[in-house]
């Protein structure tokens, strides 16, 4: 039997992470518990006003976000607010696959394409990886805002 997983990031700002990351994977946030969003409603706008109502300080109101993939399929994400900084290669890494089923240059111009966009987002470009076939298709390394490294393959 296969297990549902969440997989979780230490930052120090839990609500722009998960923003950014919501935006390269074309994932969600949630709304708060109870909340019946219409589809127009901005789910970070609703957990503010429920965290409000709630009592909690807005000091403490960005000290954890989630977002989901809203086919259900990927894993959760969960961004949990640490005071400590990155200080070494992060022991697991995303891949995100952004070039399904393509080959050769038409594979590394999506690479690039998406790379650009999410730069734009935030992202840093490191290094890019040509293809050395059959072992590697090529691949482009990068890191979100707050430096964790990914891979566009």
């Amino acid at each position: 039997m296969s297990r549902h997983i969440q997989i979780t990031f230490d930052a120090h700002d839990p609500r722009t992470l998960s923003s950014f990351w919501r935006d390269a994977l074309g994932y969600v946030h949630p709304g708060p518990p109870g909340a019946d969003l219409p589809a127009d409603a901005d789910p970070l706008a609703a957990w503010d006003d429920f965290l409000a109502r709630l009592g909690v300080p807005v000091a403490q109101r960005n000290t954890k976000s989630a977002i989901e993939d809203p086919d259900g399929h990927g894993p959760r994400l969960f961004f949990q607010q640490v005071p400590e900084g990155k200080v070494a290669k992060n022991r697991v890494h995303l891949d995100v696959r952004a070039a399904p089923g393509l080959q050769g240059e038409e594979r590394m111009a999506a690479l690039e394409a998406e790379c650009d966009r999410l730069i734009a987002l935030g992202a840093k470009r490191v290094r890019r990886d040509e293809p050395a076939p059959p072992m590697s298709a090529g691949f482009i390394v990068m890191t979100d805002p707050e430096g964790n490294e990914f891979c566009l393959d």
